[in-house]
């Protein structure tokens, strides 16, 4: 019995010839699977690594580097760490944010958008990013602190600007405001915004105040806005966004529509500018838009567009393009390609740079990217409603208007080219000068940019945080002398 025990014992560890030649036949498929698992797993890597969605962690406050010393007259702020359903899902879903167009590109690199070959300080960045930008480089700024007992200002980091993207045209109004209202009773919550009522809290749109500030009492089933701006919780709250309510924005604030230049140091910032002043400016006047339809600015557009087109002295970029403007006789540029000309960068701005002005005529609403487009070129801008800029950026705009603009009222319309050729040279060269030294703060440096060289400047990001810190010292310490006023 031991003997065949035995005998048996060494045959049980070995295969049967059967089984051997099904093991066999199982070779290939285990030399494939470590491979297939492989290619898998470097495959995933590499989308997570390139992919539009994808956004670097919220650095924590070890690796926070002081890159240069706060400025005094900027608080120390805080960053709320949202939930993800407020900012990053908002990202990750950039595919189907729009209903007219893939995101994905416009939101990659923190909001900077495509890179423009050749020109590593350049991006084809959309006007609507502003949230986004700001957020990447107040997540990098000296004055940022990671303690909230020790924070005078407090950011919501909420992208509004993509949430009223993403749902502009739910008809539910329900539906459409459930996300705002969901970080309205989350934010509100905190001991920190509780403690004064929100008035040290801000947030950024990214987009026109009218497309959130619906009216709940008198909502309209045509209307595409919803009501965040609208909620009692956010009342007190700084709102920054690239268009405010000049008749009901009292607690709204204008920031510049992002442009493309988004440079990384001073140094980078001063060539442009000197780039800027060599510029010959071949031409009187440039007008880079379309035509619009309903009310003021029809009539507006279409006369911008038929005393440009009719002027050799103008070069128009035509954003609409159609037969009716492409006959015009003056269109240097013509049309056969405006649509796609107006959405690259080298052709906006190689307009913008060789005009002594630039047409600023409302669009779909007062504001639009073209004026901070004009001042980066260098040109000066002309406007033709108040509510352009005048009364929408007091904390970017120098201190008088004509120091760096025309106006031209309703009465001078019909004769640009006329008005603009009265203005003396040297005076035009003076509001060129003032107009490329606002360059600057009409600018979103790039979120990495490096002030180790000692030198800076106060981008669109810095002087609004100095303009928050000023209101809301103001605001608190008015607040506290009306509590300890006798009554």
């Amino acid at each position: 019995m031991a003997s065949r025990a035995e005998d048996k014992h060494p045959h049980s560890s070995l295969p049967s010839s059967s089984t051997e030649k099904k093991l066999s036949s199982l070779l290939p498929i285990n030399k494939l699977i470590v491979p297939l698992f492989l290619f898998f797993v470097l495959s995933l890597l590499l989308f997570l690594y390139v992919s539009p969605q994808f956004q670097p962690p919220q650095p924590d406050a070890s690796s926070h580097s002081l890159q240069a010393a706060c400025d005094a007259d900027i608080a120390s702020f805080y960053i709320y760490d949202l939930p993800d359903r407020f900012d990053r899902d908002l990202i990750r879903s950039c595919r189907s944010l729009s209903p007219t167009k893939n995101m994905c590109p416009h939101v990659a690199n923190r909001g900077l958008g495509q890179p423009i070959p050749h020109r590593p300080d350049w991006f084809a960045t959309n006007p609507y990013v502003a949230a986004m930008l700001f957020r990447a480089r107040a997540e990098r700024h000296p004055c940022r602190t990671f303690d909230p007992g020790s924070a005078a200002l407090f950011y919501i980091p909420f992208y509004a600007g993509l949430y009223t993207t993403s749902v502009s045209s739910q008809r539910n109004h329900t539906l459409r405001d459930a996300l705002g209202i969901d970080l309205a009773d989350y934010v509100s919550r905190f001991p920190t915004f509780r403690r004064h009522g929100g008035r040290d809290h801000f947030l950024i749109t990214g987009r026109t105040s009218w497309e959130l500030m619906r009216s709940v009492s008198r909502a309209s089933e045509n209307s595409t806005a919803n009501c965040l701006l609208r909620l009692p919780e956010l009342a007190n709250v700084s709102i920054l966004t690239i268009e405010r309510s000049v008749q009901e924005g009292k607690n709204q604030f204008a920031i510049p529509h992002p442009s493309y230049f988004h440079p990384r140091s001073a140094d980078e910032l001063t060539a442009w500018q000197e780039e800027v002043r060599r510029t010959e400016r071949t031409h009187l006047f440039a007008f880079v838009g379309g035509a619009r339809t309903g009310g003021q600015k029809e009539v507006m557009r279409a006369l911008v567009l038929e005393q440009c087109g009719s002027s050799s002295r103008c070069l128009l970029l035509d954003c609409k393009g159609g037969s009716k403007d492409c006959r015009t006789p003056g269109s240097l540029l013509g049309c056969k390609r405006g649509s796609k000309d107006c959405r690259t960068p080298g052709r906006v701005m190689d307009v913008l740079m060789r005009a002594e002005f630039c047409l600023q005529p409302q669009g779909d609403t007062f504001t639009r990217r073209s004026v901070f487009d004009s001042v980066l070129a260098g040109c000066v801008p002309v406007f033709f409603s108040e509510h352009t800029a005048y009364t929408q950026y007091p904390w970017y705009l120098p201190g008088r208007a004509e120091e760096w603009s025309v106006f031209l009222g309703p009465e001078r319309r019909g004769r640009i080219e006329e008005e603009l050729s009265r203005i003396p040279k040297d005076a035009v060269a003076r509001m060129r000068e003032v107009v490329i030294g606002m360059i600057p703060r009409f600018t979103f440096a790039h979120p990495n940019a490096s002030w180790a060289e000692g030198r800076r400047f106060r981008d669109t990001v810095d002087v609004a945080l100095a303009a928050l810190t000023k209101r809301v010292r103001d605001a608190l310490s008015e607040s506290e002398n009306n509590s300890t006023r006798p009554k």
